[in-house]
């Protein structure tokens, strides 16, 4: 009987080689999905300590309104000042829950002589005039306390916006309407107020904590990496089978396995023909199949 000394051939080698090249493939991208998860996991235990944290006061983390440190993105930061109604913007082009509409940004004029910017919520697109929400809620005048958690400044986008709105929350953009200077590397998204205005704008829904699905995605494709050996080792079996299936019927009749069946492999059955004494001549059967042979069928 046969053994597995075919493995060693080089059509074998080559198939074992494009299974451990498949095999490396799945594995990178298993990792790859699991350095994902980690960055997930990373920022959903930042958001469980920052998002509803104990507020800290303005002047222990002030820096961050230069420089946000990502490890505070959503730190509730208290705020005393007074809001600069006549600077306030709206964003364009912010949906929330997959409707579009406008972000309203303030400055808060603190007590310290900083100015930080504050972004009150969210507003639906308006019907009275295109591009405009049809009513911008405004805060209570005079001195309020907020509660805002820390957020980082947007990049800049390659668009322009009407008077009175900006394209996203790039704070040098708006610094340099401004004819005093605001803290330009965060702003805070508001979180309470007091004294609260009559109306506000809607506030944000807290951010996600889902880890998504980057955890399944790599047990698959480790599986994949795996079912690629375990194939290999199927069609090994199968060839070995039909290797000793060709020796017995061999023995049997007499005739070298080349003759009867000529050469195979598990990944392409071969058409199994009638064993033929030496000498006999042949039937218009195996004449056929000769034919078809020599065709390529």
């Amino acid at each position: 009987m046969k053994t597995y000394k075919f493995l060693f051939s080089s059509k074998w080698a080559g198939y074992f080689a494009m299974a451990l090249i498949f095999a490396i493939a799945c594995v990178a991208l298993g990792n790859w999905q699991m350095s994902r998860r980690n960055d997930v996991v990373a920022n959903i235990a930042k958001i469980t300590a920052n998002y509803s944290g104990t507020p800290v006061d303005y002047n222990s983390v002030s820096a961050n309104f230069d420089h946000l440190d990502p490890a505070k993105e959503w730190t509730q930061v208290t705020l005393k000042g007074t809001y600069v109604t006549a600077d306030e913007r709206v964003v364009r082009n912010r949906p929330l829950n997959g409707t579009p509409g406008y972000e309203v940004l303030v400055p808060l004029k603190l007590e310290n002589g900083d100015t930080v910017i504050v972004d009150r919520g969210w507003l639906p697109i308006g019907n009275k005039e295109a591009g405009h929400p049809d009513v911008v809620p405004q805060p209570e005048p005079g001195i309020v306390n907020v509660v805002g958690r820390l957020k980082p400044a947007e990049p800049k986008l390659d668009r322009g916006a009407p008077d009175g709105q900006l394209a996203s929350i790039e704070l040098n953009d708006y610094a340099a309407q401004l004819s005093y200077p605001i803290k330009t590397g965060a702003y805070a998204q508001l979180a309470s107020e007091s004294p609260a205005a009559a109306t506000n704008p809607i506030s944000f829904p807290a951010p996600s904590i889902d880890e998504g699905s980057h955890l399944s995605y790599a047990m698959q494709w480790i599986c994949f990496g795996v079912l690629a050996f375990v194939g290999f080792g199927y069609a090994a079996r199968m060839q070995r089978r039909s290797d000793e299936y060709d020796e017995m019927e061999a023995a049997e009749s007499g005739v070298p396995v080349e003759e009867i069946y000529g050469r195979g492999s598990a990944f392409h059955p071969r058409r199994i023909k009638k064993i033929r004494k030496p000498g006999a001549k042949p039937t218009a059967e195996e004449e056929e199949d000769a034919l078809l042979d020599s065709q390529g069928y």
